[in-house]
């Protein structure tokens, strides 16, 4: 592995992010949007649609691979549906950043995010979700989310399969879906609530947490089966159970912990800011903390709800126009200044419903 150099982790300070939503952005004209030869189809008909972005230019992500996304890039998954009783169609459009994905490639994927949005006139409910901090809708999209190293034209692709190296895969999740992302090889990692399998070439070695569930061990055997076919039939498998691992399976998880950061709030009450003009500039506050209620968000105003595990912005129905097209800057600026800057953040108008947003306020 020597001579490799080492790809740059996001940086969740960058402030390039900062211009998602703002005016730069929102002067990108429909004409334009339908020029784009990307969203020629885009949420014609309900279903998934995933594109990435490659050398700025946004490339469609074939359907063989749903599920599966490349640490280095960034991503554009738009959700069309219909609600019960109803032929309207709505979306969900979300961009995705990969842990090594360059400023430019996630720059361009909220930019050609807002385009989408303005293509669909408005309708969308817009997402911004960063890799392993995705939201559950996010999540319930796929079975397994696979998230493989390298990227588009990277310098640190993946090595061929052939090439076998060993590799230690974590299995975490629930109902609405499990992720499988190659980690460190080092004993210490080994969480027993979750299920790991490691990956010898020739050699499969699933290990089930004592805590883990019945949909992360369903979902790493079927992932360990697939490894099997992909290489006809060579590999053998075994499962262990926590507390009955083998000398040589601990032998390979020997390697250096990188430093990592949870990014998880420390205070985890609800906090209430709100965005307004009514003074002649824009001022953000606090407005409330604790328990929410829908009373308390006004139609004149842009509204920011921190749950400290995800937050969503409101745009009320009268809100004037300086206060809509910075509603997402403030929001992603809000974060950078907090613990937790990575949670996936939701941008909805008023009217709309979105499960997890009414779940998050009282009634």
């Amino acid at each position: 592995m020597s001579g490799l150099i080492k790809p740059k982790e996001y940086d969740w300070k960058d402030s390039n992010l900062a211009l998602f939503g703002s005016e730069t952005e929102k002067n990108v004209k429909k004409e334009s949007a339908q020029t784009e030869p990307a969203w020629k189809d885009a949420g014609k008909k309900v279903g998934l649609q995933i594109w990435r972005i490659v050398k700025f230019k946004v490339t469609a992500w074939p359907k063989e691979d749903y599920g599966k996304f490349y640490e280095g890039d960034s991503y554009i998954i738009l959700n069309t549906y219909k609600e019960p009783g109803n032929d309207q169609l709505l979306y969900d459009v979300h961009f995705w950043i990969g842990r090594y994905s360059t400023q430019d490639e996630y720059g361009t994927a909220a930019y050609k995010t807002v385009e989408l949005d303005t293509l669909l006139d408005d309708v969308p409910i817009q997402h911004r979700e960063v890799q392993g901090y995705e939201s559950d809708l996010f999540r319930s999209y796929f079975k397994t989310i696979q998230l493989l190293k390298g990227g588009a034209d990277s310098g640190f692709r993946q090595v061929k399969p052939t090439e076998y190296r060993p590799r230690l895969l974590h299995f975490h999740g629930d109902k609405f879906g499990v992720c499988v992302k190659e980690i460190q090889r080092n004993r210490s990692v080994l969480d027993n609530s979750d299920v790991y399998i490691l990956d010898l070439g020739l050699r499969l070695i699933q290990w089930n947490g004592s805590g883990s569930n019945k949909d992360e061990r369903f979902n790493a055997m079927r992932y360990l089966k697939g490894i099997i076919e992909e290489r006809c039939g060579k590999p053998q498998s075994e499962v262990l159970d926590d507390g009955a691992e083998d000398t040589e399976f601990l032998s390979y998880l020997d390697e250096q912990n990188e430093e990592l950061h949870d990014f998880k709030a420390a205070d985890r009450t609800v906090e209430l800011f709100r965005l307004s003009d009514a003074t002649g500039a824009l001022n953000f506050s606090l407005e409330k903390s604790g328990v929410i209620r829908k009373s308390d968000f006004d139609t004149k105003d842009v509204f920011i709800l921190d749950t400290k595990s995800e937050v969503f912005v409101w745009i009320g129905k009268q809100t004037t126009v300086s206060e809509k097209k910075n509603a997402l800057a403030y929001a992603h600026s809000y974060l950078q200044r907090t613990d937790h800057p990575l949670v996936p953040v939701c941008c909805l108008s008023e009217g709309r419903s979105v499960k997890a947003f009414e779940t998050a306020i009282a009634a």
